[in-house]
Order: structure tokens, then C-alpha cells, then sequence
């Protein structure tokens, strides 16, 4: 009904707002004990700046208590002369935090001493001969009050991004040297995505070539024999023969065209495409696929093309008795592993596995392989999320 579908959306509305003024508030309480933790490093890091002893480890530590707490800072490896300079200048930004988190709490009990003399006796003690509260003295003192404690509430969310400002800062790479980082290793994934293609290509050459084609000539030839014999026995035989090379032709058709892209990704989705992979594995295939919903067509081809592929060179090379594959999601990339029991060995720097590498690559992922002589061999691909 329209009345009661508009009341469920202003109900959820109004709870989204809830939940948003809570994740505000415990963030808010989250940064304050980060910069309360902060203050209490203060001392300890400038005696480590001023000693040179420990000066790792106490960074180390300063950047556990930021990333637990805030926002992760991006640091490059850890050295000494690097860790006592950081630690010279952040003693101050704990100093600082020191004064912010005092002065928060003079503004909340001068408040608070006040508020208690207004509702009950009228005096309160932070005064001298104990000044009377009244109506007007709150009224006035309300305005300044509220926001001395707004500017001072925020003033631990500014230490706090302060703190992971100046990690980031002396410890780790500018914006600069980061942006020309990304940028070649852009430009290096671009080249590798048009090798990537140009392998695919061959490859499609090469099945084309050594399998369909030798089929078409063959059943080119036998049809020739066809037309020209006399026997109708030898005639039933050939176009038998005829009929059987041509079904050959077009099964191995299908399957360079699967090797291409598989039409049942599009019709069906990534758990139907894996389940008929393998049914058509030579070998047992167990399939463990967690994903709730779709990650999109791009991420489901990568997916695909590593589980094929992995199933595909352990039914080569490894002779596995089962391939185990599992997918899943985490906070942040989507998993795919690929085991088999076989007999390992598995070369990364191989044509396909490098082609995957690529692939996985083109989409910001991470590829690994571990295979020691005697198995098992994993495969382990991470795409983020879209």
C-alpha cells in the first residue's frame, strides 16, 4: 500500500540517521582515545628521540596506535636515523594533545559545576565565596560556553589528524613520489594487458590452426573420397567417418570459443560457468563459491579465467586426484584459490600462469603461486572489490 510503503521508508530513513549519529559518536570517542594514548607516549618518545634507544620500536608502536584508532598511516620501511626524527617532532603533537584533552575537561566541569549550583543550592565552588548561579548568569554563560567546548571537541579530532598527517609525512612517500608510482606502474600493467591480449591471440591461432583446421581438412578430404567412389559400402563408411570428424570440429570449435569467452558467464552467472567447468574437467573438481551476489561482469571473467586456467594446467601437469576451488569475499578483495593434490612444480613464469598474473593484474589484483616439487600447488588470486 502507498501509505504504508512511504511510512517504511521515512521509518528507515530516520533509523539510517540514527545509526549515522552513532558511528559519528563512536568514532568521535575512538579519536579521543587515540589522542589520550598519544599524550601518554609523549614523554616516552621524546626520551627515545633524545637517547636514540628504541626509536623502531616506539615508532612502530606510535603507528599501531594510529592505524587502531584512526586513519592507517602510510609509512616506508622503518630506519633508525628516519624513526628519531619522527620521533623528535611527535612528542610536540602529543604535548598538544595533552593541553586540548585539560582543557576539555576544565570547560566540562566548569559546565557541569555550574549546572549542579543552578538546579540545587545555587553556589558552587570553583568561585571564590561561592558566586550565586542564577537564570541569567546561565543564559549568558551558555552561548560562550557551548562553544568553547565545540572548538575543543574538535580540537582532538584536528590532533588527531595531525598525528597521522606528520607519519605519513616523515615516514612515509609524498603524494608526488606516489602519483609517479601509480603512473608507471600503469603504464607497465597497460603493456602487459596488450602482451596478455597478443599471447590470447596466438593461442586462439594455435588451437584454430592445430585442431579445427586439421579437422576441416580432414573432413574436406574424406568428403572428396566420398564423391568420387563407386562403393556404396565404402560411401556409408566415409560419410560415417565425414559425419564423426565434422561433430570432432565443431566440439573443438566450441571449446576455443569457451577459451574465448564462456556464453554461459552472461546467461547464467560465475556459479553456473565454475559448475560446468567442471563437469567438463578430466579431473574431480570440488567448488566452494561464497559470493552472495555478483562483483560485476569485468571481476567475474577474471575470476573465471583463473579458475580455468588453474584447473586446466593441474589437469595437464599435476595429475591431481581433486582440484579444491574457493571463492570468497573479504572486507575489501574478492579470493580466489585454486589447490590440487598433484604433483607440483608449477612454473609462474609459464605462459599461462604469467598470462593470469597479467590478467589479475589489469584490475589492480594480487597473484601468487605456490607450488614446491611434490605438491600441492596453490593459486591464489585477489581483486578488489568494485
Amino acid at each position: 500500500m502507498p501509505g504504508l510503503s512511504r511510512a517504511s521508508t521515512v521509518a528507515n530513513v530516520h533509523q539510517d540517521e540514527r545509526l549515522s549519529a552513532g558511528s559519528l559518536v563512536r568514532g568521535w570517542f575512538r579519536t579521543f582515545y587515540g589522542v589520550l594514548m598519544g599524550a601518554w607516549t609523549a614523554l616516552p618518545d621524546l626520551l627515545a628521540a633524545v637517547l636514540g634507544v628504541g626509536v623502531v620500536k616506539m615508532t612502530e608502536l606510535e603507528l599501531l596506535r594510529i592505524a587502531r584508532y584512526g586513519e592507517a598511516a602510510h609509512a616506508d620501511p622503518l630506519t633508525p636515523r628516519r624513526c628519531q626524527r619522527y620521533l623528535g617532532v611527535r612528542w610536540l603533537v602529543g604535548g598538544m594533545g595533552v593541553g586540548v584533552i585539560l582543557m576539555l575537561m576544565l570547560y566540562l566541569a566548569t559546565a557541569l559545576s555550574m549546572i549542579t549550583a543552578w538546579l540545587f543550592d545555587g553556589t558552587w565552588g570553583l568561585v571564590k565565596d561561592g558566586d550565586v548561579v542564577d537564570t541569567q548568569l546561565i543564559l549568558v554563560a551558555t552561548v560562550p560556553g557551548t562553544l568553547l567546548i565545540f572548538v575543543t571537541l574538535a580540537g582532538i579530532t584536528g590532533v588527531a589528524k595531525l598525528d597521522q598527517w606528520l607519519a605519513t609525512t616523515m615516514l612515509g612517500t609524498s603524494q608526488q613520489t606516489l602519483l609517479r608510482q601509480r603512473v608507471a606502474e600503469l603504464t607497465s600493467t597497460r603493456a602487459e594487458v596488450i602482451e596478455a591480449i597478443d599471447d590470447e591471440r596466438r593461442r586462439i591461432e594455435r588451437d584454430l590452426h592445430d585442431g579445427v583446421q586439421q579437422r576441416l581438412v580432414a573432413l574436406g578430404m574424406l568428403i572428396g573420397r566420398a564423391r568420387r567412389t563407386k562403393n556404396d559400402e565404402q560411401l556409408q563408411q566415409l560419410l560415417r567417418q565425414a559425419h564423426d570428424t565434422a561433430g570432432e570440429a565443431i566440439d573443438e570449435l566450441r571449446e576455443v570459443a569457451t577459451r574465448v569467452y564462456p556464453a554461459v558467464l552472461d546467461d547464467s552467472g560465475l556459479d553456473t560457468a565454475l559448475e560446468v567447468l567442471a563437469e567438463r574437467s578430466s579431473v574431480r573438481v570440488e567448488i566452494s563459491n561464497e559470493l552472495r551476489e555478483s562483483p560485476g561482469t569485468a571481476l567475474e571473467t577474471v575470476i573465471y579465467f583463473v579458475v580455468s586456467e588453474a584447473v586446466t594446467n593441474a589437469a595437464k601437469h599435476a595429475s591431481p586426484s581433486v582440484v579444491e576451488i574457493s571463492v570468497w569475499q573479504s572486507q575489501q578483495d574478492i579470493v580466489v584459490v585454486v589447490r590440487d593434490d598433484g604433483v607440483g612444480g608449477a612454473d609462474p613464469s609459464g605462459s599461462g600462469l604469467s598470462g593470469l598474473a597479467r590478467r589479475v593484474k589489469a584490475v589492480d589484483g594480487g597473484f601468487e603461486v605456490i607450488s614446491p616439487q611434490g605438491g600441492p600447488t596453490t593459486i591464489c588470486a585477489r581483486v578488489p572489490c568494485a
